[in-house]
């Protein structure tokens, strides 16, 4: 992997580098995908984050094909949905196919499904996957401690990232100590918290912003880049691409960091993992 000039670059558990600030694609219509990652990718985006259930890897294939940027200077992502944890070689190939890629170089169990009980079997694919090279790393997305434990207890590769509902009102810390400790990198999905709450109006927010001339989305996606969060904000809109991308000429003080970091509330704004099967 070829680092962007600005962003950096983490080194995962199987020696794979990550590009730490990335741009997601949930929720953006598969109609306008290609237009809005071909946005990204020229604003400076080089990790894209996709998966089989938005319905839009064909866009982010035709945005890859048409940029002209060498392969190995991108980073993509796509996920394996629930209804093919038993058939998951067969969804990667799907997904591949409407990438039109030759591999990816993160594929993710999406949700542990726990009522299924089917991630360990989902996860024995991932591994002949993951030793095929189709996909540089693996992992998982919205796993909880007991899901980690099982999935460490029956299986051979450890996660090389776990991706999770993360941002300052909700930062999981039980989950995100538990994976550390593994190894495991953690990457934070709804960085902003969708919107859900009025993160950017805290006070421990829209001072570190006025103080370093920033807005509020920047100043929260700076402090995950600063606790080691990998992050990737979405937005339709250049415009917003560009400012959610221009955070490396500033650096939140400790006591900043901390302070967002105090606004830890246990407020999940999404599903919870036991839910979604």
């Amino acid at each position: 992997m070829v680092a962007n000039a600005n962003t950096p670059l983490l080194t995962l558990n199987n020696g794979t580098t990550i590009p730490q600030l990335g741009f997601g694609v949930f929720k953006v219509d598969p109609d306008e995908t290609t237009r809005i990652v071909t946005d990204a990718l020229e604003v400076g985006y080089r990790h894209i984050d996709t998966a089989a259930i938005y319905g839009n890897e064909e866009g982010v294939g035709q945005a890859i094909a048409s940029s002209g940027i060498p392969r190995d200077e991108l980073f993509v992502t796509t996920k394996l949905w629930n209804d093919r944890q038993t058939d998951a070689e067969a969804a990667f190939d799907e997904s591949l196919g409407k990438l039109g890629l030759d591999y990816v170089d993160l594929y993710l169990i999406h949700w542990p499904t726990p009522q299924k009980d089917t991630f360990v079997q989902a996860w024995k694919s991932l591994e002949k996957i993951y030793a095929s090279g189709r996909a540089k790393a693996i992992g998982v997305s919205n796993f909880l401690v007991p899901h980690l434990e099982k999935l460490l207890a029956n299986t051979d590769v450890v996660p090389a990232v776990n991706q999770i509902e993360l941002h300052p009102a909700h930062q999981q810390p039980e989950v995100t100590a538990f994976s550390r400790e593994h190894g495991i990198a953690i990457e934070a999905w709804g960085p902003l918290g969708q919107g859900k709450y009025p993160l950017f109006e805290t006070p421990e927010v829209s001072q570190a912003a006025e103080a370093h001339g920033k807005t509020p989305a920047q100043v929260v996606i700076r402090w995950h880049l600063q606790t080691g969060n990998i992050v990737f904000p979405k937005s339709n809109r250049r415009e917003r691409m560009a400012e959610n991308f221009d955070v490396f000429d500033f650096e939140l003080s400790s006591d900043e960091v901390a302070a967002i970091s105090s606004l830890e509330r246990e407020g999940r704004v999404s599903a919870h993992p036991d839910e979604v099967n």
